[in-house]
């Protein structure tokens, strides 16, 4: 809430929350909307949002304010309306899970919140008339607070939107943990004959820079067009509005904070180029294609896998704990090549590997480095843990790793038939060898 002393003045020229006002301070002029004060916020500033989208603070102290036109509604009110279809239009389904993308500023907080559903999304994305749209509501949230019970309700939603007339399904998401549920969910949709897309966005739709609009375009147009029957991310493939790129879900990864092209293939060539104009250059010719076949749904997950990493001085009775709450599997960030500490008594994670590996409980390895993979054999250290019964997951990424765990371990309690299923390419997770990358 505004100071008293604004709210006060507000009131005297007639300005309400809401108002078109033009700002006077000093050199200065700005114009905009009259936006409610930010919970955080200076209480004796006013906040202006102007026609580029952007919301700017200005000091009242010494400040003209002059009312332009009047109230209109602050934020974006949810639509029920059903999207018609019209012949001739290609059909896609769009299931919305929340996230930044189906997200708008709160100015109660000043942070987003998510609050648009799939027939939202069409209605501020223009160029998604030209295709006819089955929505669905999955549920709004940010992609930080997701578990599997989440992942498994994706995979159940897409299934029967495959069961349909649909050219393809984009799923929106949150960003933060997209590449798990991508990852999730090429485990468990098996023999896909359709484009599966999640897409999302880095800022927020109502923003001046918001990158949602360009990644819905591409995922629709992937989407509807592409003949790629896989799980794929689609987002920007630039900093710019340019082109975003299709990335296999298993071998993809966030790896910038807020940069709109912070998604990048790791290990792995992006499966095609996309264009706003609907244009798509296939990048990667190793991929599954769209077929007439039967997609089955297996959504079974052993939730109780650990993705432990290793760092210098790490206590190796962090898998006391795991064990002690009746963990069934680890997967191990290690150094470089794999490495764990080795070598000094009582710091060494290797009876930890043994002592679990005894009791039937899998433990992978993989590395944090991202790019390149893990070995068991180049250095001593390594062959310890191998020796010790650790599974080398070769380049597949944490993850995945973690996720098809759970998934190998909701099938199998044999500790051979586990390492057979880890190391075993199922949705194109492991490379035989890996490609060489400029990083």
């Amino acid at each position: 809430m505004y100071s008293k002393e604004i709210q006060k003045k507000l009131k005297d020229l007639g300005v309400e929350i809401g108002d078109s006002v033009r700002v006077k301070r000093g050199d200065q002029v700005y114009e905009g909307i009259l936006m409610p004060k930010e919970e955080l916020g200076d209480s004796n500033a006013i906040v202006v949002k102007l026609s580029n989208g952007y919301a700017i603070g200005i000091k009242f102290e010494g400040a003209e304010l002059e009312k332009l036109s009047g109230h209109r509604q602050i934020g974006f009110k949810s639509s029920d309306e059903k999207i018609k279809h019209i012949a001739g239009k290609p059909l896609i389904s769009i299931i919305s899970t929340g996230g930044t993308v189906a997200s708008r500023v709160d100015y109660t907080t000043g942070g987003v919140q998510a609050s648009y559903n799939a027939s939202d999304l069409v209605s501020i994305v223009p160029e998604l008339g030209s295709f006819n749209i089955n929505s669905k509501f999955l549920f709004s949230m940010m992609s930080e607070d997701m578990t599997a019970e989440h992942w498994k309700e994706m995979a159940k939603a897409v299934y029967k939107e495959l069961k349909t007339d649909t050219s393809g399904i984009i799923v929106t998401h949150g960003t933060d943990t997209m590449h798990f549920s991508t990852a999730a969910l090429s485990f468990m949709l098996k023999d896909l004959n359709k484009p599966v897309v999640f897409t999302g966005s880095q800022r927020s739709s109502d923003r001046g820079s918001s990158d949602s609009f360009i990644n819905m375009i591409c995922s629709a147009n992937f989407a509807s067009k592409s003949d790629v029957a896989e799980v794929s991310l689609v987002m920007h493939g630039s900093s710019n509005d340019d082109f975003c790129y299709a990335h296999r879900g298993t071998k993809v990864r966030k790896l910038h904070t807020s940069k709109r092209d912070a998604f990048k293939s790791v290990n792995d060539e992006p499966l095609a180029k996309i264009f706003p104009d609907g244009k798509i250059e296939m990048t990667n010719c190793n991929y599954r294609k769209r077929c007439d076949g039967e997609v089955s749904l297996d959504d079974k997950l052993e939730e109780k896998v650990a993705l432990i990493k290793t760092y210098p001085g790490m206590d190796p009775g962090i898998f006391d704990f795991y064990i002690g709450k009746k963990f069934k599997g680890f997967v191990i960030e290690g150094t470089g090549l794999g490495h764990v500490p080795t070598t000094i008594e009582g710091r060494s994670v290797i009876p930890k590997i043994r002592e679990a590996t005894k009791a039937g409980i899998p433990v992978c390895i993989t590395s944090q480095c991202l790019f390149g993979r893990v070995h068991d054999f180049v250095y001593a250290n390594l062959r310890k843990e191998f020796e010790a019964g650790a599974m080398f997951c070769g380049d597949m990424l944490p993850e995945v790793a973690y996720v098809k765990l759970m998934h190998v371990l909701a099938h199998s309690k044999d500790l051979e038939e586990i390492r057979k299923m880890m190391l075993t390419n199922i949705a194109g997770e492991l490379n035989e060898r890996t490609p060489v990358f400029e990083l």
